[in-house]
């Protein structure tokens, strides 16, 4: 496979945290920033903001800054200018383009709707589905091999389409087992844990209206802000193997990754955008210091040493 972006090596460890400007920041968006943040302070490194703005129908400018004064008031800075992925796009179409060459991606043209009715039709029938680790039906995979001259046909006419990635094309090329450093949330230098890419079959990686998706756009933006430890919540833990299929097949740099623990509600369920009840905002109007926050959001220490953490 070919690499997209020359291999360099960082000196010192630098980390992110990368909120998405589509809500408000809760307690769990906390606890992020702050484990990258003390990760950074306690080991001489550099702790970078970038904003994932790809999703433009949803972003909204309120929302940046409102991410700014939060992680402000937490008491936590960083390096300027902040990294946005809506500028960005050519990059991300560039890699698209790198995959295209290798005959790794193909157009699929079935609607949501139509997938979700061809599931249902299957199961109906007696069908078990192949599902992800998130729990969504597999893509069917019907418009893997069809013909060129149908597909040229197809974008042609206007038809909507996704980019998906040709999951068993791209692990022939791969060296198995593939794996990832997996360690603690705040030391140790992580364990080999194997990758199963193929357990999400064949996913999107751009649309029309979206020209690269999480899973492309945060591989390419790690390697290139020479991130070395990716330090996120549980719930990204399997789409890591998406991940490390995808810097292997670019030639991309591989981070430590360390996968904390979800902040809940009462019910077990992790926190959401839509519960205001736990938006940071809403926490400092009700009178809560960045040091009860901290605790709220399972930090155990004090926050002083966060606010010249950079």
């Amino acid at each position: 496979m070919s690499a997209l972006l020359p291999q360099t090596g960082p000196d010192v460890p630098v980390v992110r945290f990368a909120p998405s400007p589509n809500g408000l920041l809760h307690l769990g968006h906390a606890r992020s920033a702050l484990l990258n943040a003390r990760f950074a302070e306690r080991n001489g490194g550099t702790y970078l903001l970038r904003i994932e703005d790809i999703d433009r129908e949803r972003s909204r400018p309120a929302f940046e800054t409102a991410i700014y004064d939060d992680l402000r008031w937490l008491g936590l800075s960083w390096p300027e200018p902040v990294r946005r992925q809506s500028d960005r796009f050519e990059i991300y179409g560039q890699a698209l383009g790198e995959l295209g060459k290798l005959g790794l991606i193909y157009p699929a043209f079935l609607s949501r709707a139509e997938i979700r009715s061809r599931v249902a039709a299957a199961e109906a029938g007696g069908t078990t589905w192949p599902r992800d680790p998130d729990g969504a039906p597999l893509y069917p995979g019907t418009e893997r091999d069809m013909p060129d001259a149908q597909r040229a046909a197809r974008i042609a006419s206007g038809a909507p389409f996704a980019w998906r990635l040709d999951m068993a094309r791209a692990l022939q090329g791969i060296e198995q087992p593939l794996t990832w450093r997996e360690a603690g949330e705040e030391d140790g230098n992580g364990a080999p844990h194997t990758a199963d890419p193929s357990a999400w079959g064949d996913v999107i990686l751009a649309r029309r209206d979206t020209p690269a998706s999480y899973h492309l756009s945060v591989v390419l933006d790690d390697h290139d802000q020479k991130i070395t430890d990716v330090i996120r919540g549980q719930d990204l833990f399997a789409a890591t193997s998406i991940h490390r299929l995808l810097q292997e097949v670019l030639g991309l740099r591989a981070p430590v990754y360390r996968h904390h623990r979800l902040v809940v509600d009462e019910t077990g369920r992790k926190l959401s955008k839509s519960d205001a009840d736990t938006a940071l905002a809403a926490l400092r109007e009700d009178g809560c210091t960045p040091a009860t926050v901290a605790r709220l959001a399972g930090i155990d220490a004090d926050l002083e040493p966060f606010a010249s953490a950079v």
